[in-house]
């Protein structure tokens, strides 16, 4: 899909059968809150677009947040990015999610699949939607969920749907069979695409991609990990031995 790789990862040859990065069709998005970080990820090209939450903007630090999101879209025009609502109540909701959507033409505006009450989010999102509103409708984690959001979606507009593959495999569900059903459910709308969205490990992009996932976000952490896709084991076998040698010997253990 026209990806561009750091200069870590050039090559396109498999090792041990491990994909490289840049034989990938799945889009990556960062996923933080820290407008340095948001920043140094934008200009990566082998990011394409970025995302964030009221969590990630709490635990960064953000007090104003209309006056930090039009800061990142000051500097970020090119790519992608997601603010989330964070009224509990539907009408606000709307209010929000208008407001949000008028910050630039690259904005995506996330949207709760519930509210606190579990009310389901479904007449907001068809009346967006209808409205020409790009959403990220968020926080979905069952088949049927997906089923229901994109019956609200608008043909005609872009919109995302994240899927929280991560918290479900932290329920010990192994969430590839959902990600592979939601594939499907999202294809039927042409404008719309599923997000493979907290990722615990590297691996999750190639099972993203290999089953036709159309985005994943990764945070930081996880994207300083691309460096290791096909390296040889033995070596990182090695590296790893040398790791509790030397730190054994600089805490000056001994028996």
């Amino acid at each position: 899909m026209g990806n561009q790789t750091p200069t870590s990862v050039t090559s396109s040859v498999r090792v041990d059968g491990v994909r490289r990065i840049t034989e990938l069709g799945v889009k990556i998005f960062a996923d933080g809150a820290d407008k340095v970080g948001m920043m140094e990820m934008a200009g990566n090209p082998f990011v394409q677009g970025l995302t964030t939450n009221p969590t990630l903007m709490r635990k960064a630090g953000v007090t104003e947040y209309k006056a930090f999101a039009l800061d990142v879209l000051e500097a970020i025009r090119d790519k992608p990015i997601s603010f989330e609502v964070f009224s509990d109540d539907f009408a606000e909701m709307e209010r929000q999610a208008e407001e949000i959507a008028s910050w630039g033409p690259n904005v995506y505006v996330k949207i709760p699949v519930t509210n606190t009450r579990r009310q389901p989010a479904y007449e907001l999102i068809e009346r967006l939607a209808a409205k020409g509103i790009k959403l990220n409708v968020t926080a979905l984690m069952t088949v049927s969920q997906v089923e229901a959001v994109v019956e609200k979606l608008h043909h005609d507009v872009p919109s995302y749907v994240s899927v929280f593959a991560g918290r479900v495999a932290d329920t010990g569900r192994d969430p590839v069979p959902i990600m592979s059903e939601a594939v499907q459910i999202v294809n039927t709308k042409p404008n719309a695409e599923l997000i493979w969205a907290s990722p615990r490990e590297l691996l999750n992009i190639f099972q993203a991609d290999e089953i036709g996932c159309h985005v994943i976000t990764v945070t930081n952490a996880v994207l300083a990990k691309l460096k290791l896709v096909g390296k040889d084991l033995g070596d990182y076998s090695l590296e790893t031995v040398k790791m509790f040698y030397d730190d054994a010997k600089s805490a000056g253990f001994s028996l």
